[in-house]
């Protein structure tokens, strides 16, 4: 098989590439609607969304909806969300935002990027992530996974992760952006890491501007 010519080409064989290897992929961060998903991308920020699997059940527990979240005592939210880091920063988003869904959005989520992102806490990464996977929206959540391997596999040169959203965008059709971040995380996760990616074990690798095998491997 040819090696796709342009950033395009390459993107759409990933796309069918990985739909291959992830045909069901899932957010990995524990959620049971948007709200819930969308505190733990909050919380998930310079954090694994393992530690954020173990606080949030208890969190939830205490605080399901907007409405409980917007009346909590900040000490309380603190204590909860501690073993996620810089907790104090990000119980002031958590309440700040769930303050401004009561007071904005009747304690419900929007769709809209715009209203997401006005929302403490919320950029438009965390803002793909509950448009993509609990509200069934178009959206490309660019994380550092997603950054990462769409430069190395050559869909972009851009290090602004906006402007690769927004490159992207542009290669595949809206319906597969959600599920292409879904698994381009995996992948990254699992075989492509960030110090040390496992070529050799790569179903992209004869397509991969980066692979690290010799020449006489491939």
């Amino acid at each position: 098989m040819g090696k796709p010519r342009t950033a395009k080409g390459r993107a759409r064989e990933v796309a069918v590439r990985l739909t291959t290897a992830y045909p069901e992929p899932e957010c990995e961060l524990e959620h049971r609607n948007a709200f819930e998903l969308l505190v733990a991308t909050i919380l998930s920020a310079q954090s694994t969304d393992v530690n954020v699997n173990k606080v949030t059940p208890a969190l939830f527990a205490r605080f399901p909806t907007a409405h409980d979240l917007a009346h909590a005592d900040p000490a309380e939210v603190e204590q909860l969300v501690f073993a996620t880091g810089f907790y104090k920063a990000k119980t002031r988003s958590v309440l700040g935002m769930a303050n401004r869904l009561v007071e904005h959005y009747h304690g419900e989520v929007p769709g809209a990027m715009a209203d997401l992102v006005s929302l403490p806490g919320v950029g438009r990464k965390t803002a793909n992530v509950v448009r993509s996977v609990a509200l069934g929206l178009t959206g490309l959540p660019v994380d550092t996974h997603v950054l990462r391997l769409s430069q190395r596999l050559g869909i972009t040169t851009e290090t602004d992760p906006v402007k690769v959203e927004r490159e992207i965008n542009a290669m595949l059709p809206a319906r597969d952006l959600g599920k292409f971040s879904l698994r381009l995380i995996l992948h990254g996760r699992r075989v492509c890491g960030a110090r040390k990616p496992n070529c050799a074990s790569c179903l992209l690798e004869d397509v991969c501007p980066a692979s690290e095998l010799p020449r006489y491997v491939r």
